[in-house]
């Protein structure tokens, strides 16, 4: 059964002839600043990616959740989560769809995610029902539906490699994968951060054209030459000649005491790196990005690659990696014990001198063996003898010690007297 087909069979009972049609959701207004919508001043898409935080933030996360490799684990009976395959899991992990890659596939839903809010995946499946396919959608072409009973139904228009020639086509929820980010107005509508710092990434754009402006027009300011006297248009004329025929570098002869005084603001006054520097942190704290992530030359103070890889995890990647963990596990219909990991060594590299001292650390403290840490930091086979975690023989458990405190102390042992000595034998007499 094709894809198309699959979908309007399970709808043909909800919307059947006399039934409920699906109503969508109330559009909601965005601008990129507070009047914009009143001054037709609108923020497209195309101009905010312009703005290199912008594209840098965006490139970064996408970018570093797809190089993350994704595997599919299963809970094994001490509750711990083991990379494991499946003939009917494992083949859509390993290959998305026809026409991209695993980090491709992954980049494709972040960058969807990122810039509109929202990530539609179309599942496709085969006779047995399992999904062999997905296929991130273009956000501006879906639509969320709900029905008179509250169900939640996506409607799609024409997207061929996804197999969905023609439009519109409605899909129930559990054929599409919606992850969504930042559902302040609606539980079913994301919103992308460029709702919240487009107005930087305006007002960077900005500062840059004019500074592009600036630059072209000889770095010197716009001003007015003023004369001593008044003068009549035709010297007004012929003084304006010579001077805007002049190119950069250039020194105008006039021939009258003129006074030149500046209009413009210029760079130093208006303080424009400083406004930079404020749009780059605006735009970064939107997206969770450190600002070291985006300006090298901003360092945090502690200027550790781990500690600043880890914030940068802990408050940017994590939730996005979460997102889409539990966004597979139900989209997939994953049963019990499979689910979807994303290994992160991949985000965390260490050093060699890292990796040695956090090898040895783990094997001395018996939170690894030598073979997982060998497997786990630097890539290596296994060795004999190396399987099982060991500890310092003076070691002893708190229920040892506690146990031996307890214990009632040995009576003394009576000290056995000395044995007699023999008494020596008397000496001959000749």
């Amino acid at each position: 059964m094709g894809l198309v087909a699959t979908i309007r069979e399970s709808l043909r009972s909800v919307f059947a002839p006399g039934g409920a049609s699906p109503s969508a959701w109330s559009p909601i207004v965005r601008e990129p600043y507070t009047g914009a919508w009143q001054l037709n001043d609108s923020l497209t898409l195309e101009t905010a990616l312009a703005n290199p935080v912008v594209f840098r933030c965006v490139s970064l996360i996408a970018s570093d959740v797809g190089k993350l490799p994704l595997r599919l684990v299963a809970m094994d009976a001490d509750g711990i989560w083991i990379e494991t395959t499946s003939p009917a899991f494992s083949p859509v992990l390993r290959s998305p769809n026809r026409y991209q890659t695993p980090q491709q596939f992954l980049e494709s839903w972040m960058y969807s995610k990122l810039l509109h809010g929202n990530t539609y995946i179309l599942k496709d499946r085969d006779a047995r029902n399992v999904v062999i396919g997905l296929y991130v959608l273009d956000p501006a072409k879906v639509k969320v539906l709900t029905a008179p009973d509250g169900s939640v139904y996506y409607e799609l228009q024409a997207h061929e490699l996804a197999g969905v020639a023609e439009g519109p086509l409605v899909a129930p929820a559990a054929e599409i994968i919606h992850d969504r980010w930042n559902c302040l107005y609606h539980p079913l509508v994301g919103i992308s951060p460029l709702y919240a710092c487009g107005g930087a990434a305006r007002q960077g754009l900005e500062m840059q054209a004019a500074s592009t402006g600036f630059f072209s027009a000889g770095g010197r300011p716009s001003g007015m030459l003023v004369p001593p006297v008044e003068i009549d248009q035709k010297t007004v004329d012929r003084l304006s000649a010579i001077w805007h025929g002049l190119g950069p570098g250039r020194t105008a002869i006039l021939g009258t005491a003129m006074k030149y005084e500046p209009v413009s603001t210029t760079a130093s006054d208006a303080q424009l790196v400083e406004q930079m520097a404020w749009t780059s942190k605006a735009i970064a704290g939107c997206f969770g990005v450190p600002i070291s992530m985006v300006d090298s030359s901003q360092q945090p103070p502690y200027a550790a690659h781990e500690a600043s890889t880890l914030q940068y995890h802990s408050q940017c990647l994590q939730t996005h990696l979460t997102a889409i963990e539990s966004a597979l596990d139900a989209g997939l219909e994953l049963p019990s014990p499979y689910g979807t990991e994303f290994d992160l060594d991949d985000l965390i590299w260490l050093d060699v001198a890292s990796k040695t001292k956090a090898a040895h650390e783990a094997i001395a403290a018996g939170a690894m063996s030598p073979n997982e840490a060998r497997r786990k930091y630097f890539g290596l086979g296994p060795v004999a003898g190396g399987d099982s975690p060991f500890l310092q023989a003076q070691y002893y458990s708190l229920e040892a010690l506690a146990a031996r405190e307890l214990a009632p102390s040995p009576s003394p042992t009576p000290t056995p007297e000395p044995s007699p000595q023999p008494e020596p034998e008397p000496e001959e007499v000749a």
